[in-house]
């Protein structure tokens, strides 16, 4: 009996595993894996040939032009650009892959230093621009959809024009308005968390503005579009002449509905706010990982920005990753194929 007890356990276990590898989230997981591990090698890589074709030489800069060429040529064996570009790229993914991204040419910090330094700045920027995005981009994109008539209209306008302002432009605009004219907010510079709440808040009230007016805009364009295809479906109408509440209708059923396509913008959208960062940071002075990949890249101080454009890398692969699992929760054809 103990026999049959161990053999009906062993097969209870492979049941559960065969289970968990056929199911949707497992699939989703393989797939984005694998794609996330080609793009973790491809893109270094690129960025790495483009700063090579990029005018600019580190050696030189390194030594000043006034150095002798032995000085020169000895900056360029001590830096590795003396070796051919596949070697150089070589040298670098080997120590990466050891989690040593190296130190900067020009101040000799650790890479991985200065990137944990700044992350908490950026990482601050896009959460905050992200969650303002889906809450005013959702809620507007709702009212748009159940009002309609002049509401709709309005909306729709002042998405489409917010969409079309550089974050840029729009941050000097808050800073001379809110900063300068009636002084709310401080101009530039940020204040950490720890040192004081308050600070920290008001340093990123007018970036993360900024930075997330683009979204709402992408987002209430994408929810209100998705919200009149989900009200006008059948089965909703269906729902009205059953005499459900509409308040159930709008948000448990046409909301659930009209998810979908808003999770997969998303991804584009934090993207898109990494992206805008680095403008952005640089209106505002802060100290993030957008303003170190713009003066790493002036300076040619390659390892700099390899450990940036591998950071921003990990952090598009586990959005992405997060939006598909998101999808295949919220879409049932996904999860029952």
């Amino acid at each position: 009996m103990e026999s049959t007890a161990r053999t009906q356990a062993a097969r209870a276990g492979t049941s559960v595993w065969r289970r968990i590898l056929d199911s949707p989230m497992t699939k989703v997981l393989t797939r984005r894996l694998g794609t996330s591990i080609v793009l973790m090698f491809v893109v270094p890589a690129l960025s790495f040939v483009l700063l090579a074709v990029t005018p600019g030489d580190p050696a030189r800069a390194l030594v000043g032009i006034e150095a002798s060429q032995a000085q020169y040529e000895q900056a360029r064996a001590a830096l590795g650009l003396d070796e051919p570009l596949p070697v150089q790229y070589w040298t670098w993914l080997s120590k990466a892959l050891q989690g040593d991204l190296g130190s900067s040419l020009f101040t000799k910090q650790p890479v991985t230093d200065a990137i944990g330094a700044r992350l908490g700045v950026t990482a601050s920027l896009i959460v905050g621009a992200l969650v303002i995005s889906v809450l005013l981009g959702v809620t507007l994109g709702v009212i748009s959809a159940v009002r309609g008539g002049a509401v709709g209209r309005v909306v729709d306008t002042v998405a489409v024009a917010a969409f079309s302002i550089p974050s840029f432009w729009l941050g000097t605009i808050l800073v001379v308005v809110f900063a300068v004219g009636l002084r709310w907010f401080p101009a530039t510079g940020y204040v950490d968390l720890g040192e004081s709440p308050g600070g920290w808040l008001a340093s990123l009230v007018l970036p993360v503005a900024a930075l997330a007016t683009g979204g709402v805009a992408a987002l209430t364009k994408q929810t209100r579009e998705s919200m009149l295809d989900a009200l006008g479906s059948e089965h909703i109408r269906m729902a009205w002449s059953t005499g459900i509440a509409p308040s159930s209708i709008v948000f448990r059923h046409a909301l659930r509905n009209a998810s979908l396509p808003v999770v997969t913008v998303l991804g584009w959208l934090v993207v898109s706010l990494l992206g805008g960062t680095v403008l952005v940071e640089s209106v505002f002075s802060l100290p993030g990982l957008g303003g170190l990949a713009v003066s790493s890249a002036t300076q040619h101080d390659v390892p700099m920005v390899q450990g940036v454009v591998l950071s921003f890398s990990i952090i598009v692969v586990v959005v992405n990753m997060v939006v598909d699992l998101l999808y295949t929760l919220l879409d049932p054809r996904v999860r029952t194929s």
